[in-house]
């Protein structure tokens, strides 16, 4: 990164979204010549300790601590009642509703990461596609990117099992790394990729119990069966890895983002830990509690990419994100020696689909649950800002 880019990245998004003083810090000092499995981290997000903390360490060489909101679909914007939104208000350009609507708003209430933009379209079917390189500029704040080198998560029904030993599949992961990394390699807004979205490994849900889980959780009984689920997942995370590192050598690798309350075999968790940075776990029930006994059992950095408090008992069509919830899980999840971060499941505008969001279809905020997310995201950046 040049001079120039360096000034206009710390006056940009990521100054703004954190509340971070400008003064750089040393990497060295920051990170303490952490080992990531970065091969290049200078000018890019990389993973450092201080204060007894792990923390994201920005481009800047400040400790990080990403909060962050997923699900940004510009489709919420064209039913037929607030189409016209879409098309007289932003005339109908994505890039133009992320500059004038996502960005300043994210911004405005704290948030200084976009987790995730992938949305729900019709429920357990796929997201809805992920944003371009030109999206993820006019945006200009830190963001993560999932790559698809797998569809088997939970929430899916129709994709069966990728088979991870095939020539096939290792050509697909190169692919994946071509079309996505090749073209973000250089962008030091990315914090870094996530792979699939709570998959299966030793688990299945009812809408996809036809397929099963990609590995009979039975087998793990036999240290013969053990010994199998070690070595499939050590070819799957050596093989993402590699496809990701033969065409991005800077950004980090979140890997999958595990269910917390469903069955996760260690084989998996002790398969990734060389082949990515941080262990990423999505969880609706108790994520203060599990990201602690994650982070102790494993040694690694965490993050929580996806929860909400939800009413999953009312009985009403749209069901808002809960403001005190999530303020309250934010400073617990800082405390953690461990955690990194804490990403919203969102959505930024609800449909009809996911059925809740910070903005309604016609862009009117819920503003009480904003202002508590707003106000616990202020107190975070503030702690940082004082301490760093």
């Amino acid at each position: 990164m040049n001079e120039v880019d360096r000034r206009q990245f710390l006056k940009g998004g990521l100054a703004l979204g954190a509340g971070l003083a400008l003064t750089p810090l040393s990497r060295g000092a920051a990170a303490e010549a952490t080992k990531t499995t970065q091969p290049k981290p200078d000018g890019f997000f990389t993973l450092g300790q201080r204060k007894d903390h792990w923390w994201l360490i920005a481009p800047d060489g400040k400790p990080f601590f990403t909060m962050g909101i997923n699900h940004i679909d510009p489709a919420s914007l064209r039913y037929p009642e607030n189409i016209h939104i879409w098309q007289k208000k932003y005339g109908g350009s994505t890039v133009r509703w992320i500059k004038e609507s996502v960005a300043p708003n994210l911004k405005a209430w704290g948030f200084n990461t976009v987790g995730w933009v992938q949305e729900v379209t019709v429920r357990q079917w796929q997201h809805s596609r992920p944003f371009t390189n030109d999206e993820y500029k006019a945006l200009d704040m830190p963001y993560c990117h999932l790559l698809p080198f797998t569809e088997s998560h939970q929430w899916e029904k129709h994709t069966k099992h990728y088979d991870f030993r095939s020539k096939d599949w290792k050509e697909w992961c190169d692919y994946v790394a071509r079309s996505h990394c090749a073209g973000l390699n250089n962008d030091p807004n990315l914090i870094g990729y996530f792979y699939s979205d709570c998959p299966c490994w030793v688990h299945h849900r009812p809408p996809n119990a036809w397929r099963g889980p990609m590995f009979d959780p039975e087998r793990l009984k036999t240290e013969a069966g053990r010994k199998e689920l070690t070595e499939l997942a050590h070819l799957y995370y050596k093989t993402t890895h590699d496809a990701i590192r033969r065409y991005d050598k800077h950004h980090l690798l979140l890997g999958d983002r595990y269910e917390a309350n469903a069955p996760i075999a260690m084989e998996v968790i002790n398969a990734a830990k060389p082949y990515v940075d941080v262990l990423s776990f999505q969880d609706f029930r108790d994520p203060v509690k599990h990201l602690d006994e994650w982070h102790r059992k494993t040694g690694k950095p965490v993050l929580l990419a996806d929860a909400a408090g939800v009413d999953w008992r009312s009985q009403a069509f749209y069901k808002p994100n809960n403001g005190a919830w999530y303020a309250e899980t934010l400073a617990a999840l800082h405390k953690n020696p461990g955690c990194i971060g804490f990403h919203l499941c969102g959505a930024y505008q609800r449909n009809k689909a996911r059925r809740r969001g910070l903005l309604d279809e016609m862009e009117k905020p819920d503003t009480e649950q904003v202002n508590l997310m707003k106000a616990a995201n202020k107190k975070i950046s503030q702690w940082m800002d004082s301490r760093f």
